[in-house]
């Protein structure tokens, strides 16, 4: 859109955002119940536009990346049922957290508050579109949407459809906005008084790039570079299909296993194990030396080592112990999902308190470090952050708080003076 009709839409959001911010729980879920009607009535005309886009790039994008574009019956029940799990959560807004009294009729309260306005950059995902808009409008956050050019028609048939079910609700639309270009994200860029986070998805150099040019906070990740330790207690039969499951599940997904690291002690049994299954999925196997005496693969190289796949490749490296291991994930991977398969809780306390990362699994697959399978309802992205959320957002990574005080005309002198003196006293 042009730049006039861009800041005609932003002045339109800004009163939108604020007629959905003070909005009751029960117009938030109505809303997200006509969006879901409005998907289904118009899923053919959806449907029709992501065959367009997926037949203008099928010849340019790589097998698991057309995974991701298809927008099917299968993708529409998911972010439909996705949209019922969000409306059958709790209200995140307006949650006393925390609530004292500074003295005598004096109450402090910290209430949950939406964060405002949102700028969301994805990966070419229509299904994403869908579960960002429905936490946005659980959570009370006026949205800006750039999704990636290779799903262009797939997520504007998406936004039209979800702004026509939105007509029919007392909040309107305007608090979404769709934007295509690269002058756009440019704009929205430069926006630190009107945006109040940009959450950008997609490659390391982008998110790296976005984080480079804005003053506006960023919530993200870089890359999904994932891990499976394999312990010297770990039933291997168990650890092979947590690893199997990890890598070919999705295995463009940012949760899906990118290396596995294998106990020295138990390389010569779980190796051939793994050799065996990883020719049968078709999974190309990358050996440090240790692993290559065991099994036959292609050498592990420099440039592999930290290095996202998101396809049917992984890493295989030998550690000699649990220490050994955690030091390797330290030093290259990306604090994004990391496992550990052990029947040893000493093996799991030592893992899981040294695993600096966001998600630290104890005998389970990768693959479970998603907003859906967390329980969240969907999520906006995955946070490898420290600050404000942390792995999987969902609706309360979307909110942030604000402090209450109400008094009956109270002043601060006489506390500086010592004439009064505060108690504290937390109420429950």
């Amino acid at each position: 859109m042009d730049e006039k009709e861009f800041f005609s839409e932003l002045e339109a959001l800004r009163e939108g955002r604020m007629r959905l911010s003070s909005s009751t729980l029960k117009e938030r879920n109505d809303a997200l119940n006509l969006v879901s009607d409005a998907l289904e009535k118009n899923k053919d005309w959806i449907f029709s536009e992501n065959r367009k886009d997926i037949e203008k790039w099928k010849d340019k994008l790589s097998e698991s990346v057309l995974k991701r574009l298809l927008f099917d019956e299968k993708k529409l029940a998911g972010v439909r049922l996705g949209i019922s799990d969000v409306v059958k959560l709790p209200d995140p807004v307006g949650k006393v957290t925390e609530k004292r009294e500074l003295d005598e009729g004096l109450v402090l309260q910290r209430v949950t508050v939406p964060i405002g306005t949102i700028g969301m950059i994805f990966e070419s995902r229509p299904d994403a579109l869908v579960q960002i808009v429905a936490l946005a409008i659980k959570s009370g956050n006026a949205l800006i949407l750039k999704g990636g050019k290779e799903a262009e028609r797939t997520n504007r048939a998406l936004f039209e459809s979800i702004r026509e079910g939105l007509s029919s609700s007392p909040l309107g639309s305007s608090f979404l906005i769709q934007i295509e270009s690269h002058e756009d994200v440019d704009r929205i860029l430069k926006l630190d008084g009107d945006i109040d986070l940009l959450i950008p998805r997609g490659s390391n150099e982008f998110v790296r790039k976005v984080m480079a040019n804005t003053n506006i906070p960023v919530l993200g990740h870089a890359d999904g570079v994932c891990s499976v330790y394999v312990d010297e207690f770990a039933n291997l039969e168990m650890a092979l299909e947590i690893v199997i499951d990890s890598k070919c599940d999705y295995p463009a997904a940012c949760n899906a296993v990118e290396c596995v690291i294998v106990n020295g002690k138990v390389k010569d049994a779980f190796l051939p194990m793994l050799g065996e299954k990883a020719r049968e999925m078709g999974i190309v196997l990358h050996l440090d030396e240790s692993a290559r005496d065991v099994i036959d693969g292609a050498p592990l190289k420099d440039s592999d080592v930290g290095r996202e796949y998101l396809s049917l490749e992984m890493n295989v490296v030998v550690a000699k112990s649990v220490e050994d291991a955690v030091l390797y994930i330290q030093k290259h991977g990306s604090k994004h999902t990391d496992a550990i398969v052990t029947d040893s809780i000493e093996s799991w306390r030592y893992f899981s308190s040294h695993v600096d990362s966001a998600d630290v699994f104890w005998n389970a697959s990768t693959r479970f470090a998603d907003g859906f399978r967390f329980g969240l309802g969907a999520e906006v992205g995955i946070a490898t952050g420290k600050i404000h959320a942390r792995g999987p957002v969902g609706l309360e990574g979307l909110t942030t708080y604000k402090w209450l005080l109400s008094g009956h005309g109270d002043v601060v002198s006489p506390y500086t003076s010592g004439v009064k003196k505060f108690h504290h006293r937390e109420i429950k």
